[in-house]
């Protein structure tokens, strides 16, 4: 499993966020979650980004091995993004069918899986 936050360095609302992503995040892997947190500033690493136009900070993206689970903005509170993993990495059915996501989102979750 993948979390990415999108922000950017010069964003003042994404380095208030910052520890909150690696709080609720942090909480999940210490559960037994095998998850990869990923912080990614949009500007310093624009390749890995490529065609995914982000608009608002913070951008979120939770994918598994297989789908994108979720890609969008998420208002910045920490029961927010909790609510949010607890939806699609803990309380999700094996069987569910997540939303079809633009090609640009799987191409970069396509990358982001390839990074070591």
């Amino acid at each position: 499993m993948h979390i990415a936050c999108l922000c950017a360095a010069w964003c003042r609302l994404c380095d208030d966020y910052a520890p909150v992503f690696e709080q609720v995040a942090g909480e999940l892997v210490a559960a037994g979650v095998p998850l990869r947190r990923h912080w990614i500033d949009i500007e310093d690493e624009a390749d890995l980004v490529g065609d995914f136009d982000v608009e608002t900070f913070p951008t979120i993206v939770v994918a598994d091995a297989q789908r994108v689970r979720f890609a969008g903005p998420l208002t910045p509170q920490a029961d927010t993004l909790r609510r949010l993993l607890r939806a699609t990495l803990l309380d999700a059915a094996p069987d569910t069918h997540w939303p079809a996501v633009a090609p640009e989102i799987e191409a970069f979750v396509r990358r982001l899986r390839a990074r070591t």
